[in-house]
């Protein structure tokens, strides 16, 4: 059994989408979390080393940061189909696709939201938003999805930014499409359910 560590509203989220999306058998333990606002705080039923979430609990082995749950949760799970399999065509776009988010696309919007996406040394290290946009908004042109033709574990990831804030990814009704196609999926629709418990 696969034991979620999750608080509503939050990057942890697009986690119990995968789960739903994978067909897995898990339970969900709601934790606080420092919220934003100044709401919430560390709990201490938290297992994860920042007191953050998502974090995953499979037979005593955690596993935190959301690309790498779903690099997981896709492997974990092969008959989902949530990614190509080790050697597969397609593979290389995919895991290139997840760490490409936790790189670049999440250091990016963070920047671009505390008012440091101009920094030159930022752009530099980790690219600017117009550069992340074109890149994003190139693979959306090319595939109907972030990684190629078909959906996987890295869309989960992708889409959840433009639903949590539709400003978050290129404009244009390419990503709209896009957003459109992923927020039609049932597995969604039950992840959203479960979301606040």
């Amino acid at each position: 059994m696969l034991t979620l560590y999750h608080s509503p509203q939050t990057r942890s989220s697009r986690i119990i989408w995968l789960l739903e999306e994978a067909d897995a058998e898990y339970e969900i333990k709601y934790v606080t979390i420092p919220r934003m606002d100044g709401t919430g705080g560390p709990d201490p039923k938290n297992p994860h080393p920042d007191k953050k979430v998502p974090l995953l609990k499979n037979d005593g082995e955690m596993i935190w940061e959301s690309a790498a749950i779903a690099l997981y949760v896709a492997d974990l799970f092969p008959n989902a189909h949530l990614a190509p399999r080790p050697g597969e065509k397609g593979r290389g776009a995919y895991v290139s696709w997840l760490a490409y988010y936790a790189g670049v696309v999440e250091p990016v919007i963070n920047f671009n939201f505390l008012g440091l996406g101009d920094h030159e040394g930022l752009k530099r290290a980790f690219r600017g938003r117009a550069e992340m946009d074109a890149r994003i908004g190139e693979a959306l042109n090319a595939h109907d999805y972030i990684a190629g033709d078909k959906f996987t574990a890295a869309d989960i990831i992708y889409a959840s930014i433009g639903q949590w804030a539709r400003d978050f990814l290129p404009a244009g009704p390419v990503v709209d499409a896009y957003l459109d196609r992923c927020g039609k999926r049932p597995a969604l629709a039950k992840a959203m359910a479960k979301d606040a418990g």
